[in-house]
């Protein structure tokens, strides 16, 4: 059933769904039942609407391009804000503030002054531990220091 083919009722269904709506909210507000109609029946009745190929399918394309609507307007919002801080930015004297303030946001809008930093710890047991640092200890050059008597000897390190 294409488009055409669906009653008014069905379409304002599907639009209220797309809006946010939950499907008993929009039976209700498509198809007014009377005050005797019971939660559970709209409940139902809705889910079977719904449960249409028809109406799934209409609901799921209202969502798409309520969606590309609003992703194409952040886009823009993005264009014409950069576009201003261009225009600032070099048209702005020398020793005017807005001039460095509108590359400052320029540059955050582009991503150049993130810094992001990713910590990645591995679970290791004692002797892999133990392992590494052997393996580090025996890499450091150790000329001119006395490692055979310690503070425990009485003796100081220098």
């Amino acid at each position: 059933m294409a488009a055409k083919d669906m009653t008014p009722k069905q379409l304002h269904f599907c639009r209220c769904v797309a809006s946010g709506m939950t499907q008993a909210d929009a039976y209700r507000e498509a198809y007014e039942p009377s005050d005797s109609t019971t939660a559970a029946s709209i409940h139902t009745l809705a889910s079977r609407l719904m449960g249409q190929v028809e109406i799934r399918s209409r609901v799921d394309t209202l969502i798409a391009a309520r969606e590309r609507a609003v992703t194409a307007s952040a886009l823009s919002d993005r264009e014409k804000v950069l576009s201003k801080l261009r225009g600032w930015m070099d048209s702005a004297e020398p020793t005017d503030s807005t001039k460095l303030r509108a590359a400052e946001l320029l540059g955050k809008a582009a991503g150049l002054f993130t810094t992001e930093v990713n910590v990645t710890t591995k679970e290791r047991d004692a002797s892999e531990v133990a392992a590494e640092l052997e393996q580090r200890l025996a890499g450091l050059s150790w000329e001119g220091v006395d490692v055979t008597h310690g503070p425990d000897a009485g003796d100081d390190i220098h």
